[in-house]
């Protein structure tokens, strides 16, 4: 586990060990997952010891959180460089209805929009949702 170890040091993050075991989790993962399926994985851990790591990790820019329409937020791990920002940072994510896999389009990026005098944006999220080609195919 050195990797992560210095993934989450790099992020200045302590490196504990549940901290290391979801990280590694969602490294594994192509999808982005919901704190449900994260529990449902990690059965015999607290859901709030689950939930503040998730928290920690988007504080420090290791995961994003995904709005997808479908009423459960989930996470997904950033990419490499990634830092959030509003100007930059954001992709478009991709909702399959069949599956319910929500996956990130990172090669898609959001562009920048304009908004009215006086509105600040916080956040952008843009999802497209169809069938994914593993569902179409």
């Amino acid at each position: 586990m050195d990797n992560l170890d210095k993934l989450l040091e790099i992020k200045h993050v302590r490196p504990t060990a549940m901290r290391l075991l979801v990280l590694k989790f969602l490294l594994q993962k192509k999808v982005a997952v919901s704190l449900t399926h994260i529990e449902e994985y990690f059965d015999n851990s607290e859901r709030t010891t689950l939930y503040r790591t998730l928290k920690t990790f988007e504080e420090n820019r290791i995961v994003h959180q995904i709005n997808d329409g479908t009423g459960t937020t989930k996470y997904a791990i950033c990419e490499q460089n990634c830092n959030c920002e509003l100007e930059q940072d954001l992709h478009l994510h991709f909702h399959c209805k069949n599956c319910n896999e929500t996956v990130c389009l990172t090669e898609h990026k959001i562009p920048h929009i304009n908004l009215p005098e006086g509105f600040i944006a916080e956040d952008v999220n843009l999802v497209v949702k169809g069938i994914c080609g593993k569902c179409s195919g």
